[in-house]
C-alpha cells in the first residue's frame, strides 16, 4: 500500500531480532519469578499434566495423613487407658489380697477327708440325702445312687448362695463358710458312713461375727470398679473410644484398597471379668474368685496392649511410608516443572547482551539510511 512504511532489509532484520530477544526476555523473566519451566500446558503440555497428576495424587495422600495422624493418637489414648487400667486392677488386687491376710471370723466348715477333687464320686444310697442348713434355710442333696463332690458344691452356692459358699480347699478339703453371722448345720437322711466319705459330720458349727475389716476392703474394692468404668470411659480421642466398643478403620491410600480395621473392646470392670465383691469378702471363695477374676483381667489388658501396639507399629510405618512417597511424588512433579534458577540467571545476562547487540546493531544500519539523505543535503 502507498500509506506504508517501508524499512529497509537490515533494519527489519534487526528489528526481528530485537522482538525476539524480548520474547525470550519476557519468558525468561517469568521462570525466574515462578521458579517453573512449565508454568502451562502451553509451555510443555506432556510434563505439565504428568506433574499435575503427581500433585494431585500427593495432595490426596495428604488429606489421608491426617486420619492416619489421628488413627495413631487413638491408638495412644487406648494404649494410655490401658496402662492406667492395668494400675487399676492391680491395685483392686492388692485390695482383695489385704482382705485374704485378714482372718475370716465367720463359721466355717472344714471336711475331715483332703485330697478330694470336684469329680470324686461316692455311694450314696438312692434316695438318702445330704442337707446344709445356714440358721434359716435348708439345701437337700438327694442321692441317685452317687453324689460326686462337684454336686454338692454346686448344690450349696445355688441353695444357700447368700448365707454359705462352699468350695473345695487347697488340700482338697470340702470346705463349707458362712456368709455373716450363721451357723452350718449338717444333716440329712444319708447314713454317717455315707457321709464320710465327703469328709462331713451331723452337727452345727457355731455362728460366727461380720469382718468388719473384710466388710471395708470390699467397699474400696467396688469403688475401683467404678473407678475402672469411668477410666474406660474416658480413654478416647476425637470421638473414638476403643476401650469402650469403638472400632476404627485407617485408609492408607487414596482409592481405599489399603486399610486396617482395628476392633475397639469393651473394658469396663464388667468387661473385664471383674465382678463386683460378692458377700462382701467375708468367705475365702469370694476372695479367691475375685483374685482369679483379677488375674484374668490383668492378662487380657497385656495380651491387648500388644494387640494394640501391634496396630500402631502397623499405622506409624504406614505414615512414614506415605510421607515418603508425597516426597517422592512432589519431587518427581518439580523435576518435570521447575526450572533452573542458575541456567535461567544466565539465560537473562545472555538476552541483555543480544538485545544491547540488537539495538546497536539497529542504529547502524539506520546511520547507512542516513548516509544517502547526505548526499541531497
Amino acid at each position: 500500500m502507498s500509506n506504508d512504511i517501508v524499512l529497509s532489509a537490515g533494519i527489519r532484520s534487526n528489528l526481528l531480532a530485537l522482538q525476539n530477544t524480548a520474547t525470550l526476555q519476557s519468558r525468561t523473566q517469568q521462570r525466574l519469578a515462578t521458579g517453573k519451566k512449565v508454568n502451562s500446558a502451553l509451555d510443555n503440555p506432556i510434563n505439565f499434566f504428568t506433574a499435575a497428576s503427581l500433585n494431585d495424587r500427593a495432595g490426596d495422600l495428604g488429606n489421608l495423613l491426617d486420619s492416619v495422624s489421628n488413627a495413631v493418637q487413638t491408638l495412644q489414648a487406648a494404649d494410655n487407658g490401658i496402662t492406667s487400667l492395668t494400675k487399676l486392677v492391680q491395685s483392686a488386687q492388692a485390695i482383695v489380697q489385704q482382705a485374704q491376710q485378714s482372718a475370716a471370723t465367720t463359721a466355717k466348715y472344714a471336711g475331715t477327708v483332703s485330697g478330694l477333687t470336684a469329680t470324686s464320686s461316692f455311694a450314696v444310697a438312692n434316695a438318702n440325702t445330704i442337707t446344709v442348713n445356714d440358721g434359716t434355710n435348708t439345701t437337700t442333696i438327694t442321692s441317685t445312687g452317687t453324689l460326686t463332690v462337684q454336686q454338692i458344691i454346686n448344690a450349696v452356692n445355688t441353695g444357700l448362695a447368700t448365707n454359705v459358699k462352699a468350695e473345695l480347699s487347697g488340700d482338697g478339703r470340702l470346705l463349707l463358710e458362712a456368709v455373716g453371722a450363721n451357723t452350718i448345720t449338717i444333716g440329712g437322711t444319708a447314713t454317717a458312713p455315707e457321709k464320710a466319705q465327703f469328709g462331713l459330720v451331723d452337727g452345727t458349727t457355731a455362728a460366727g461375727t461380720l469382718n468388719t475389716t473384710r466388710s471395708s476392703l470390699a467397699t474400696q474394692f467396688d469403688s475401683l470398679r467404678t473407678q475402672i468404668d469411668q477410666l474406660a470411659a474416658d480413654s478416647g480421642y476425637n470421638g473414638i473410644n476403643l476401650l469402650n466398643g469403638d472400632s476404627l478403620k485407617v485408609l492408607f491410600n487414596e482409592k481405599g484398597t489399603s486399610s486396617l480395621l482395628i476392633t475397639g473392646v469393651t473394658y469396663t470392670a464388667t468387661g473385664l471379668g471383674v465382678a463386683a465383691s460378692t458377700t462382701t469378702f467375708q468367705t475365702d471363695k469370694s476372695i479367691n474368685d475375685s483374685l482369679a477374676n483379677l488375674a484374668a483381667a490383668l492378662s487380657t489388658l497385656r495380651v491387648q496392649a500388644s494387640a494394640f501396639g501391634g496396630s500402631l507399629s502397623i499405622v506409624q510405618t504406614r505414615q512414614e511410608f506415605t510421607k515418603a512417597t508425597i516426597n517422592t511424588l512432589r519431587t518427581g512433579a518439580d523435576n518435570l516443572t521447575l526450572a533452573d534458577t542458575n541456567e535461567e540467571g544466565a539465560n537473562m545476562l545472555a538476552l541483555q547482551t543480544r538485545q544491547q547487540l540488537s539495538t546497536t546493531a539497529l542504529s547502524l544500519a539506520s546511520q547507512a539510511q542516513n548516509s544517502v539523505l547526505r548526499l541531497f543535503g
